[in-house]
C-alpha cells in the first residue's frame, strides 16, 4: 500500500470525486500495456499533453488513447501560429508532475484545459495521478464536472 496518496487522488478526493487507483506492477512501455493492465481499452486511457503557447504560459490537451494532435487543428483554436509540445522539464514546471503522470488537476498555478471531443465517448476512463506508474480511473462525466472551465473541441488528427 502506498504510503502518500497520489496528489491528483487527494485533488479528486478534496472536489468529491469518486475514483479508484491502479498501481501497475511495474514499468510502462506502452499506452496498450498501461490499457490492458488497467482491464481498459487504449482509447479509455487519457494522455493530458502540455504544450507551451508563450514564455510562461502552457495549455493542457486531454485525448482518449493513442490519437495524435491535429497541429494545425490546435493552433487555429488557440489562434497560434506558432506552438511547441512542452519539454520535460516545462512539463514538470507547469504541472508539478513528471511525463507520465500528467493530469489536469492540482495543478501548481490555473491552465486552460482543453478536452478532444473524442473522450466523450468512453463512459469510465483513466489518467495521470501524478506519480509514475499508478492511475486514477473515474467516471468520464465526473471527470469533466470537476474541471474548472473545460474547453471542447476536435484536436485530434482524422
Amino acid at each position: 500500500m502506498m504510503a502518500d496518496i497520489p496528489p491528483v487522488s487527494q485533488a479528486l478526493k478534496d472536489l468529491g470525486v469518486e475514483h479508484s487507483l491502479f498501481v501497475h506492477p511495474g514499468p510502462l512501455h506502452s499506452l496498450e500495456q498501461a490499457a490492458h493492465e488497467r482491464g481498459q481499452q487504449p482509447d479509455q486511457v487519457v494522455r493530458s499533453i502540455v504544450f507551451r503557447t508563450a514564455r510562461d504560459q502552457f495549455v493542457m490537451v486531454l485525448v482518449a488513447g493513442p490519437a495524435q494532435i491535429s497541429w494545425p487543428a490546435l493552433r487555429q483554436y488557440l489562434g497560434q501560429s506558432r506552438l511547441t509540445m512542452a519539454s520535460e522539464a516545462e512539463v514538470l514546471e507547469a504541472t508539478g508532475y513528471p511525463l507520465g503522470a500528467v493530469a489536469p488537476f492540482g495543478l501548481p498555478r490555473p491552465m486552460r484545459i482543453l478536452v478532444d471531443r473524442s473522450l466523450l465517448q468512453q463512459e469510465i476512463i483513466s489518467l495521470g495521478s501524478g506519480i509514475r506508474y499508478t492511475a486514477v480511473i473515474l467516471r468520464t462525466r465526473d471527470l469533466l464536472r470537476s474541471l474548472d472551465s473545460p474547453e471542447f473541441g476536435d484536436f485530434i488528427s482524422s
